[in-house]
């Protein structure tokens, strides 16, 4: 199997994961407290190596291209987070719901989003670029759009008693000791197969972490599946609306089509790794942000299928360059 093979049936993998969780956690309820001990140590591992693959290292590199740079800005900070605004009036009214919305849909993906950009014809190259700068920009500014659009409900939300700690332990220093990774395999040559090596655990970390997910909040999924109607569809329409805001942005900033692509790419792909460990460490009565966050990712690998034909062949078709 290759490392292409599997990024492509991923979804897959992930299904198998949640039902193999959710079969453990209700024949053994008694595991549920050992899996939510082994899974922040998992979700820190799945960050790190996620996070090698993104090139901190080459931070500077993404500024050569404005143009492309400020599509991409203002289509992931300024028209999304109007769109994600719009899509609440589909989102049931119970705070953790909406909560596991916002999260998820407010920040850019910065991993398979460059595979999936890759094998719809776009550009890579500029894919890897840029990555760095959505993943900084996102941390700062999240904080933002949950204050705008929660509200009162946000102060509940940063109370959370482990809040800091798990932005410190679980995204701080994976993402740390990915640079110094980086840093370290560019002085010597011999070690450039280090990065291509981490960049097989993903998948298998991600099916860990929404295995140990699902067996130790067997009730919480099982009490959320009435609300799963609802927040599909939000989750359906935002993959449509962001599709429309690729193509649109992506004329009106005139990107050759490989870019528009990658573009369209940026906007349809969401972060849920990264914010997944926030949900986890939300106080009790707060479960179903967590399960939101991964629904939203299945969902999404599912749109991400159609859209591999859907975005060269109709969305954005080679003669539209230019």
């Amino acid at each position: 199997m290759t490392r292409d093979t599997l990024e492509r049936h991923q979804v897959w993998v992930y299904l198998v994961a949640i039902l193999a969780g959710l079969a453990v956690g209700g024949l053994a309820p008694g595991l549920g407290p050992f899996m939510e001990v082994l899974l922040w140590p998992s979700l820190a591992a799945l960050l790190y190596a996620t996070f090698t693959q993104v090139p901190l290292a080459h931070l500077p590199a993404a500024f050569r291209d404005m143009r492309f740079m400020s599509a991409v800005l203002a289509g992931n900070f300024v028209v999304l987070p109007v769109l994600v605004w719009g899509l609440l009036a589909l989102v049931p009214d119970v705070p953790a719901v909406r909560l596991g919305v916002l999260l998820v849909l407010l920040v850019p993906c910065t991993d398979w989003f460059i595979t999936f950009a890759h094998q719809g014809g776009g550009d890579a190259r500029r894919a890897i670029a840029v990555t760095p700068v959505v993943l900084l920009v996102q941390i700062v500014l999240l904080p933002v759009y949950l204050w705008l659009l929660m509200g009162d409900g946000f102060s509940e939300i940063v109370s959370a008693e482990r809040m800091v700690t798990v932005f410190l332990v679980v995204i701080v220093v994976p993402l740390a000791l990915a640079y110094l990774t980086e840093r370290w395999v560019e002085r010597d040559a011999a070690r450039a197969a280090v990065i291509g090596r981490l960049g097989w655990l993903p998948v298998p970390l991600l099916a860990l972490v929404v295995l140990l997910i699902a067996g130790s909040q067997v009730e919480a999924v099982l009490g959320a599946v009435t609300l799963f109607g609802d927040v599909l569809a939000a989750f359906v329409a935002f993959l449509a609306g962001a599709a429309a805001c690729g193509v649109a942005l992506g004329r009106l900033f005139s990107l050759p089509a490989a870019q528009a692509r990658t573009l369209l790419f940026s906007l349809a792909t969401r972060n849920s790794f990264v914010v997944l460990p926030f949900a986890l460490a939300l106080p009790a009565g707060w479960e179903a942000t967590a399960i939101v966050i991964v629904l939203q990712s299945l969902v999404e690998l599912i749109g991400m299928l159609l859209f591999l034909w859907l975005v060269p062949r109709l969305l954005i078709p080679d003669r539209a360059a230019g």
